[in-house]
């Protein structure tokens, strides 16, 4: 029997990630849940009907080949992988542990670019596949209080674009998703209590996620949902970089 396809979702026990596999499950695909927190993945895969649930820390450099490993011996394959798994941190960047920015550069960047990287192979031997990179609005400047996730994120919308480029003739799907604030936990996680200013214009997860499906069925290249967070990152990439920087280092959250 062929392996069956899948959608592989990382960040799955939480946020966008939740809303992913739901979406994901009701247009039909068989999803792989992954995340660290298996009792949430459980939960969920329970909701939905039918899931497989993968417990895995992707920040560990061999954790993503661990999981291709492990997919591939429940006779799958990953026809589209939702790069989702990420998280930030806000704080001047001497006064933050260094070991968890650099935690949030392994699972931010060098995690992504693993797992896209290994399952390529797939994708080519069965004819196509698609890869969603979730990204951010703070892509398109840099985030003083919030430098390394800043940077991260202008990795992943660079690194993706590249890619968006190399394979658009050959089969493959490549988007980035790039929402501003959106209505999740990840203000929890980086110790943004509130959205200040910008809390009327977050975004809820469902409009978030459609946005980036769609994107990727019509393989966009980027993809920013909502008409005031395109009008921020344009206005990010034609104002003078110093204007830009002093701007979101004045942000209050």
């Amino acid at each position: 029997m062929a392996p069956r396809p899948v959608t592989l979702i990382t960040g799955a026990s939480a946020g966008l990630g939740v809303e992913f596999a739901k979406q994901c499950a009701a247009r039909g695909d068989e999803v792989v849940l992954v995340a660290r927190r298996k009792d949430r993945l459980n939960q969920l895969a329970a909701e939905l009907g039918k899931a497989h649930v993968i417990a895995a820390d992707l920040a560990k450099p061999k954790a993503p080949a661990e999981l291709l490993k492990e997919i591939r011996s429940r006779d799958l394959w990953v026809r589209t992988l939702i790069n989702n798994a990420g998280f930030g941190l806000r704080g001047r960047f001497d006064t933050l542990p260094l070991d968890r920015q650099l935690e949030m550069i392994d699972l931010n960047i060098r995690s992504l670019t693993n797992l896209a990287f290994v399952v390529l192979d797939d994708m080519r031997a069965n004819g196509g596949g698609a890869i969603l990179n979730v990204a951010s609005t703070a892509a398109f400047q840099p985030g003083p209080n919030m430098a390394v996730y800043f940077a991260t994120k202008a990795y992943v919308l660079s690194f993706t674009e590249a890619l968006h480029e190399e394979w658009k003739d050959r089969g493959i799907k490549v988007s980035a998703l790039c929402p501003g604030p959106t209505r999740t936990e990840f203000g929890d996680v980086a110790g943004i209590k509130a959205l200040g200013s910008f809390d009327r214009l977050a975004m809820d997860a469902g409009p978030v996620v459609k946005a980036g499906l769609d994107g990727l069925e019509s393989n966009s290249a980027v993809v920013i949902p909502g008409i005031a967070n395109k009008a921020g990152a344009l206005s990010a990439q034609l104002a003078p970089r110093s204007v830009v920087r002093k701007i979101a280092g004045s942000l209050k959250f």
